[in-house]
């Protein structure tokens, strides 16, 4: 079960493909390691960063 929010089909299988299922995988990793995968953007990232703030947390610094 994931807690990730909706995002577009190629964020989704960017992070799935990465392993990144929960708002907690998410969290160990840095904006810089999220950008660097395929299919993951700008607006993804905006998306990610929310819904970590939501549930205080935040990307790993880089």
């Amino acid at each position: 079960m994931t807690d990730l929010p909706r995002l577009a089909a190629p964020a989704r299988r960017a992070l799935m493909a990465a392993g990144i299922t929960r708002l907690e995988d998410l969290a160990r990793h840095s904006e810089a390691d999220l950008l660097a995968l395929h299919g993951l953007g700008p607006n993804a990232l905006e998306q990610l960063r929310a819904a970590l703030a939501a549930r205080g947390l935040e990307f790993r610094p880089a």
